[in-house]
């Protein structure tokens, strides 16, 4: 991790150079002029020019990260850009006029930009290389708070508190020595550290893989239509591309049509300064506190997941009647389009192979700024092309804000690009979006169901106790046999020699006190999740009819409902026993707990513990197992049990016949 110390560094100082020549270098060639309209056009052109080599480079800059050796690729174009920083603050003090100045520091600023395109990719690819990959996100973190929250600040602050030293001395000093000027000399002399750093420090982002090797072998042109290549075949790479695209041009929509927006809401300047600040403290908020709300939620679902919500503020901004709401608002795209990203660069830095991870990163760190910098002035223009229309029905009218139409239509775009990539990246199908990110958030992640041939019919039957689950199991057991079925019957719990034990732990009364009610309900996951690996699991793959007495249901009501334990947990941790396994038919035998108990009583067994729980106890557990049937009609039969037993066979035989289709014919033999 040290070198990932001494990276971080080195990224720190590069974006406080960044930030603080973007900010002296502006003011420097505005001062170049003395009208107001010159020294306008002169602070836009240096700012607009920093985004055109993008253009022009981008595409290769990637290609070049790859090709050569990082470690000296970083070394020379940090040498280059101190170089180049250097000499805008030199030329006035060679003498040269105004214009001469201004030209010269906006070709400067065209070339220093040019390297950093080569620079970008060639420290984001190095990174993966010098830490493990469970700490990436956390370096993902602590590299993006610095870039976007520290650094800007810190740049800003520097600028301020020289400006101010020298208005407050009251000193007369050379132009050499004038706030700017030692604003650029920071900025060149920040370039001279990190490379000093980089070269000493850093040596392990030296070298190159063999697959590196290989393709520097080949012509640039194949190594940048490679690339390209490997981002349209690699479905989790395309996605999060898009994605992380999609984000960012929801979050340029809103900065493009703020200070419009902010009219429709009836506020002015201040309310567009707000409104442009929140976003980015969102964007903060988001890549600081995401990970530590979501805890260990799939990287790939929050990926979508955040893209759905920075989308979907948007259109709420368009929506929005009110500042309160619309900053509400712009605060969740922010943390919406931080969090996309986060976890975005997050997965590339895990999957990409290093031999392409350049040109991956390339085509993201480069296209973000283009997708940013055209939603910007795509949104900046259709605002000013459209207006307020006036729409009359009648019987009443109302005003209709083309600004709000954009916001809406961006919005909803991003929900289906959103939408789309959570559906091509999701790891863990089948299970629920938002039980799964509420269970994160509480640190119980749902897990997916394990995958294996299942061929076979799982039946499990319910109720409380004396229902007749016994009798209707045989009886429908010896059914399908008659049939020519293979049938395996078993039961929770029991079924095995350690459900056994486990059996006569949480039931048998001799035993002494039984266990406490979260003790209760492990060893029940325990004996559930042996049964299923070992009896209920290979049966299924072998095409076998399984036939439980009992299974998961049981535990969410009796130590759910019945022992008031969180049903919630209970369902989480049943699902982690049985691996998400879940019955294809759910035979419910309802039968009022009074009645039951006193079958129980009338077989002159004795009774468990269980079955000596008092009559409020059985009752919560008859309706947990109604509300269970309620929630999901569709797996579930529901039965009295006080019709006779050969009518509840006949209704379960008539309800299972469509699942198991024809019976299988089994070949004679010779």
């Amino acid at each position: 991790m040290r070198p990932f110390r001494r990276l971080w560094l080195v990224l720190g100082a590069a974006s406080f150079g960044d930030w603080i020549g973007l900010l002296a270098t502006s003011l420097f060639t505005a001062a170049q002029f003395s009208k107001p309209a010159a020294q306008g056009l002169a602070f836009s052109a240096t700012i607009a020019v920093r985004l055109l080599p993008a253009l022009f480079l981008g595409p290769i800059a990637g290609v070049l990260a790859d090709r050569f050796d990082r470690r000296w690729t970083m070394v020379i174009t940090d040498l280059l850009r101190f170089v180049i920083y250097g000499s805008i603050p030199i030329v006035p003090l060679l003498g040269a006029s105004p214009g001469v100045i201004a030209t010269w520091a906006t070709i400067a600023t065209l070339l220093g930009e040019t390297v950093t395109l080569i620079w970008i990719p060639a420290k984001e690819a190095a990174v993966p290389n010098l830490i493990p990959k469970a700490r990436i996100e956390v370096s993902n973190q602590l590299t993006l708070v610095t870039t976007y929250g520290i650094t800007p600040i810190l740049a800003a602050l520097t600028l301020s508190a020289l400006t101010a030293g020298v208005q407050n001395s009251g000193a007369s000093l050379p132009a050499w020595a004038q706030p700017v000027q030692l604003a650029l000399y920071m900025n060149a002399l920040s370039r001279l550290a990190t490379a000093l750093v980089v070269f000493f420090g850093i040596r392990e982002i030296g070298g190159k893989s063999a697959e590196r090797q290989q393709a520097a072998a080949q012509s640039m042109s194949r190594q940048f239509l490679d690339g390209w290549k490997y981002i349209g075949r690699t479905p989790l790479v395309r996605g999060l591309v898009l994605g992380i695209f999609g984000a960012f041009a929801a979050g340029g929509v809103v900065i493009g049509s703020a200070k419009t927006y902010a009219v429709s809401l009836g506020a002015g300047e201040a309310a567009f300064s707000l409104l442009f600040g929140v976003i980015f403290l969102g964007l903060a908020l988001g890549i600081g506190l995401g990970p530590m709300i979501v805890k260990d939620l799939s990287r790939r679902r929050w990926f979508g997941m955040n893209i759905v919500l920075a989308s979907g503020s948007v259109m709420f901004l368009g929506l929005a009647f009110h500042l309160s709401m619309a900053l509400l608002g712009a605060l969740l795209v922010g943390a919406g389009a931080g969090m996309a990203f986060l976890a975005g660069t997050t997965l590339l830095y895990g999957e990409v192979d290093d031999a392409v991870r350049g040109r991956v990163f390339a085509v993201v760190q480069i296209g973000v700024r283009m997708v940013l910098l055209l939603a910007i002035t795509l949104a900046g223009l259709l605002v000013g092309l459209g207006s307020s229309r006036r729409v009359d029905l009648g019987a009443f009218s109302f005003d209709v804000s083309f600004t709000r139409v954009l916001l809406l239509v961006a919005g909803a775009i991003g929900i289906w690009v959103g939408i789309g990539a959570f559906r091509q990246m999701d790891d863990k199908k089948g299970v629920p979006v938002l039980a799964d990110l509420w269970g994160s958030v509480r640190g119980r992640p749902l897990a997916p169901p394990e995958e294996f041939a299942r061929a076979g019919v799982f039946v499990v039957f319910e109720g409380g106790e004396g229902a007749g689950k016994s009798t209707q199991v045989n009886r429908l057991a010896e059914t399908l046999r008659e049939e020519g079925r293979e049938v395996v019957v078993t039961r929770e719990p029991g079924a095995t020699d350690i459900g056994s034990r486990i059996r006569g732990l949480v039931l048998d009364k001799e035993h002494g006190a039984g266990p406490s009610p979260r003790a209760e309900a492990l060893l029940y996951a325990a004996d559930r999740a042996h049964h299923v690996a070992t009896v209920v699991r290979p049966a299924l793959g072998r095409g076998e009819v399984v036939i439980s007495d009992r299974y998961v249901d049981s535990s969410l009501a009796y130590q759910g409902a019945g022992r008031t334990l969180p049903v919630q947990e209970i369902s989480w941790l049943s699902a982690w026993a049985t691996g998400g396994l879940k019955p294809d038919l759910v035979v419910l035998l309802d039968v009022d707990p009074t009645v039951g108990l006193t079958r129980v009583s009338s077989r002159g067994e004795g009774t468990d513990r269980l079955e000596s729980e008092s009559k409020a106890f059985h009752d919560r557990v008859r309706y947990a197992f109604l509300d269970l049937a309620a929630a999901d009609p569709k797996r579930y039969l529901v039965l009295d049990a006080a019709r006779p037993p050969e009518e509840l066979a006949a209704a379960v035989a008539s309800r299972l016949a469509d699942l198991l289709g024809p019976v299988p014919v089994t070949a004679p033999t010779a």
